[in-house]
């Protein structure tokens, strides 16, 4: 994951065909809010990208930050949050260097960016998302299924288990995949999961 140049060159062709390269927010997060399964609150965005969930999170009452590796998914972020009208503070740094105060945040949400770290770094990355949190926070993630990549891609009891030696999981599922014309982004090769902080 730890690529500049790759994810530079990633976000510089805004109009190339990939299909998280939306401004509509994940299906999981809209339902999420709408069951008030997470309130507002303070919320981090993860490998925010085009910054399509974090502006989503603003419309919706959060005190909302968003980090990238990226500088070219950052100067997306910015110019979509700028159309949008919305506040939302971004900053182009690896999560492991990001100065974060322990228990700063309610929610934390991760929309592709767990499935792209190497194997040996997820623990410290899970460590990293728990001491963001504040106790009974809320982390949010999408990832890829098998379906979705073969190498990177998790299976359900794979899935379940690495995040429960961290969080007690609420809920997970396939993300419900959205058809043409929707304003909800959805996948059914990602899983979505939804976890508390112990």
């Amino acid at each position: 994951m730890d690529d500049p140049d790759k994810w530079r060159a990633f976000y510089e062709d805004r109009a190339k065909p990939c299909p998280f390269f939306v401004q509509h927010p994940d299906e999981n997060l809209a339902e999420w809010i709408r069951q008030r399964r997470i309130a507002p609150g303070r919320a981090l965005d993860v490998g925010c990208g085009n910054a399509r969930n974090a502006i989503f999170l603003a419309r919706n009452g959060f005190d909302v930050t968003g980090v990238d590796f990226s500088p070219s998914a950052i100067d997306w972020a910015s110019d979509a949050i700028g159309a949008a009208n919305v506040a939302v503070s971004v900053h182009c740094t690896s999560i492991f260097d990001f100065p974060a105060a322990a228990a700063q945040y309610d929610v934390v949400y991760d929309s592709g960016c767990f499935h792209h770290l190497a194997a040996h770094r997820r623990d410290a990355y899970a460590e990293v998302v728990r001491t963001f949190l504040r106790p009974g926070g809320m982390f949010g993630l999408v990832c890829f299924a098998p379906a979705g990549d073969p190498v990177q891609g998790f299976d359900e009891d794979r899935l379940r288990a690495f995040w429960s030696r961290h969080f007690e999981v609420a809920s997970l599922r396939r993300m419900r995949e959205q058809g043409q014309g929707s304003n909800l982004f959805g996948k059914d090769f990602l899983w979505a999961l939804l976890a508390r902080r112990r």
